[in-house]
């Protein structure tokens, strides 16, 4: 879900820092990276979720977390043509509050962000690969186990191409984006089918079904915190600024319609899940890991081998989710690293290969952690739980960036920038500390809140070791406050 800091690839890659990017993202290019980066594992493996909550109206929390996702989504668009720089949330908070803390745990919250984004993808694919293989090969076990295992393998050919100095790849990205549009499209299609052939049930749109100890507001404010992992992704596109041709005039129209068009997208595949499966089987899919768009295919077009085609599909729309979201993660270490802000030794890179090897090893480490613990702590499973950790932690940063617009109206916005009516920001932050809230949970996924506070005691004791280092081989004032750099 997060894309790679172009400055970061340039430092490790290149051996150097500064200079111009070359603006080669045009419009349509920007519109299909936006789209790509939101629409990846959370379709797949949380509109089943969504739908166990409030039953047929599961395409309404997907329109909610698309209007508030959008009142963030305002405050990044002033933001970003205020301050075109590829920095993105950290760049903000730094300025607004100047406090360099709150810039480290921004910063380290959008790493373990991309973290549990990457290991939520990781187990999504790991498992549709095990169901595609078993078409072939009887002997493939599995279970939850099968599972966490095959989403660890994964991690780790992840970590093995990160350490080969993998950049970022537009055109690969976009093909990946045209390749998940495509199945996207599939699915509806086959839905439409379903229903003209008397398989659906459109009545089913507008029945609420809730479970028996929850009223609809509850249960809608839960469905929506679920949502919200499938539109997270477009407050990446502000690392591209750089890149991008006359940012101030294209990124407003471009972002929006980006949004726009992957909560349509989402609605209407929300909606083809609640006519075609039966309403017994949306709260319990055949395969739970892999989605539930799985069965839709099963019942609407049973002449396909939907076992043996859709699971591949599915790795394909979302691997390059999880290998950017640990390169982008493991370049964030190595960036604080190198600014003081974490333990030096996650700035060492590979001779040859100029890759951050430590930072590689260490993300590499935190995944497969979290994903062994949950498996074995979560009741929900391992996509759900860490799907919804990466929520929680990105609404926090939301919450920050929509405080920082309204900070950062103390400087003059440019002749051509873009500017947030103020009442959006406010509704923003409000909305976005809503559904961090343990009213937007059951009880049994504030797993998430651990989770979240563990990475981030994590973080917060790396950042004592580094000060404490810094203080003992720095003792003048200037050379300790150098971790004040970043």
């Amino acid at each position: 879900m997060a894309k790679l800091d172009t400055t970061a690839v340039a430092t490790i890659e290149g051996g150097h820092e500064g200079g111009d990017l070359k603006r080669v993202i045009g419009p349509k290019l920007l519109l299909l990276l936006i789209m790509g980066d939101i629409i990846g594992a959370g379709i797949f493996a949380i509109t089943g979720r969504v739908a166990g909550q409030v039953g047929g109206v599961a395409w309404l929390p997907f329109l909610l977390a698309f209007v508030i996702a959008t009142l963030t989504a305002f405050s990044y668009l002033e933001l970003v043509t205020k301050y075109p720089f590829a920095a993105g949330a950290a760049l903000y908070a730094h300025k607004a509050f100047g406090i360099h803390f709150i810039t480290f745990i921004v910063a380290f919250t959008v790493a373990c962000s991309g973290i549990t984004s990457a290991a939520t993808s990781s187990t999504l694919v790991g498992k549709n690969l095990l169901i595609g293989i078993g078409q072939f090969w009887e002997g493939v076990p599995s279970g939850p186990n099968a599972s966490m295992f095959a989403a660890m393998v994964i991690v780790v050919i992840l970590a093995l191409i990160n350490l080969r100095g993998v950049g970022e790849s537009v055109k690969f990205n976009v093909v990946l984006t045209v390749v998940t549009l495509a199945v996207m499209a599939v699915i509806i299609a086959i839905g439409a089918m379903a229903i003209a052939n008397g398989q659906g049930d459109a009545s089913r749109l507008v029945v609420f079904e809730t479970p028996q100890d929850r009223s609809i507001f509850t249960a809608v404010t839960m469905a929506t915190a679920i949502a919200f992992f499938a539109m997270v992704g477009f407050e990446d596109s502000v690392n591209l600024v750089e890149e991008t041709k006359n940012p101030q005039k294209i990124f407003p129209k471009i972002m929006l319609t980006g949004l726009g068009l992957c909560a349509i997208i989402y609605m209407l595949v929300a909606a083809t899940v609640i006519m075609v499966v039966p309403a017994g089987d949306i709260a319990n899919p055949k395969n739970p890991d892999a989605g539930i768009l799985l069965d839709v295919v099963r019942i609407g077009a049973p002449g396909i081998p939907v076992d043996a085609i859709f699971p591949f599909l599915t790795v394909f729309a979302v691997v390059n989710t999880a290998l950017i979201n640990m390169l982008m993660a493991s370049r964030l270490l190595y960036g604080m690293a190198k600014q003081g802000v974490l333990p030096k030794a996650l700035g060492h890179v590979l001779p040859k290969r100029r890759s951050p090897w430590v930072a590689i090893l260490f993300s590499t480490l935190l995944a497969l952690g979290l994903i062994a613990y949950v498996n074995q702590n979560s009741e929900s499973g391992i996509v759900a739980a860490l799907g919804s950790t990466t929520a929680l932690l990105l609404l926090c940063v939301f919450a920050v960036v929509n405080v920082a617009v309204l900070i950062l109206r103390r400087d003059p916005t440019p002749e051509d920038g873009f500017r947030t009516p103020t009442v959006l920001p406010i509704l923003g932050a409000l909305f976005s500390l809503f559904l961090v809230g343990p009213w937007a949970r059951s009880r049994a996924e504030w797993l998430q809140y651990e989770i979240a506070g563990a990475l981030l005691a994590i973080g917060i004791l790396l950042w004592v070791v580094a000060w404490v280092a810094n203080l003992l081989r720095s003792p003048e004032k200037e050379e300790v406050e150098e971790i004040s750099r970043f």
